[in-house]
């Protein structure tokens, strides 16, 4: 049965989640999108649990220094140990009592998973599978957790809707993170487990990762060294500035799939057979690498030394996001220009490197 849900009702409905309290597992909070959640759910009231690995994957003062913010709040309490230790994380969570727990550690990298596919396999399907363990043990209102727009792989059919297919990833990380959907998807059908997925475009913004091409584009200008663009420069993305994510997710909360209650007049990907759903978390305005570059130079005030390479094993020509199920269901949308989202973190990385 199709309900319909008008903008109104949806922002209402988030606004309610709001103003309740509630008790938050995050996992990946030293990680930048699970620390820009976690500042935003104890800035709305939320009590927050926070796990992280502290992976050397990358620069770990930048995760510490994140976790330091979130350790100044009392309502933020944090354990560092990896989801492959599947005893400690069920006797953290079975502690702290979640209302929701959102999944959000991950081996992240596509072009990593190129050099150690291992990784990838431990802390993506291993660990995810330990945290769905511990939410069919202690039921929670609702699981989210993040998947990716790799997950599209050599789909060609842009925008990409959550229904369209997602059988061909181009990497191994596209790979464990479409078989985390999937074993989500049984998980809430055989557990009756309320469980949304979210897929992410290509997300920036202060406090972002150094492996990222914003942040390394930008490094690398203010040293005066030369960035490094493939595909020729033809490529083109569907950005989404952190802080939109952010609000997605917390909008989100409260949208409990629940099987024959889809959303009415939009194509909405719930589960025939499960309280499951996808949903993409982008704006639908993809932005072509070239011009991404102009307005890294222009809000450096410099210019660029281009090096010009093919494309990579793994990356996809450009990727192209349908919004509609993620408005229908929260009245939102992300809508920070790419031009305002550089400008924010080219003032970031100036403050926090001292530049």
């Amino acid at each position: 049965m199709a309900v319909e849900r008008s903008e109104f009702e949806a922002r209402e409905l988030a606004t309610s989640a709001i103003a309740t309290q509630k008790r938050i597992l995050v996992t990946g909070t030293a990680g930048f999108i699970g620390f820009s959640l976690a500042r935003r759910l104890l800035a709305d009231g939320h009590i927050v649990c926070g796990v992280d690995g502290m992976t050397p994957y990358y620069d770990v003062a930048l995760k510490r220094r994140r976790h330091s913010i979130l350790m100044a709040s009392s309502a933020f309490s944090a354990h560092e140990f990896m989801l492959e230790d599947a005893e400690t994380f069920l006797n953290v969570a079975r502690a702290f009592e979640p209302d929701v727990v959102v999944h959000l550690a991950a081996q992240a990298g596509v072009r990593y998973s190129l050099e150690n596919p291992r990784a990838y396999v431990d802390a993506n399907l291993i660990g995810t599978f330990n945290v769905m363990e511990a939410v069919r043990v202690l039921r929670p209102d609702h699981f989210l957790a993040a998947s990716t727009s790799s997950v599209y792989g050599a789909n060609t059919e842009m925008p990409f809707g959550e229904n369209d297919r997602s059988d061909h990833p181009l990497t191994l990380y596209a790979a464990t993170k479409k078989a985390t959907e999937a074993m989500a998807h049984s998980y809430a059908h055989v557990w009756n487990l309320p469980t949304t997925f979210f897929r992410f475009f290509t997300v920036y913004g202060p406090w972002g990762r150094p492996d990222m091409a914003l942040f390394k584009f930008v490094q690398a200008i203010l040293r005066d060294e030369p960035i490094e663009i493939y595909g020729n420069g033809e490529m083109s993305r569907d950005f989404t500035y952190i802080d939109d994510l952010v609000e997605s997710i917390v909008r989100l909360l409260p949208a409990i799939p629940a099987v024959g209650h889809a959303v009415a007049d939009t194509s909405d990907s719930l589960s025939p057979a499960a309280p499951f759903r996808i949903v993409n978390i982008g704006g639908g305005h993809p932005v072509g690498l070239m011009t991404y570059v102009q307005l890294i130079e222009h809000h450096l005030g410099r210019e660029a030394n281009k090096i010009m390479l093919p494309m990579q094993t793994g990356d996809v020509p450009a990727t192209f996001a349908r919004a509609e199920l993620l408005r229908s269901l929260t009245g939102f949308e992300p809508r920070t220009s790419v031009d305002e989202g550089i400008k924010r973190f080219v003032a970031w990385y100036r403050e926090y490197h001292r530049l």
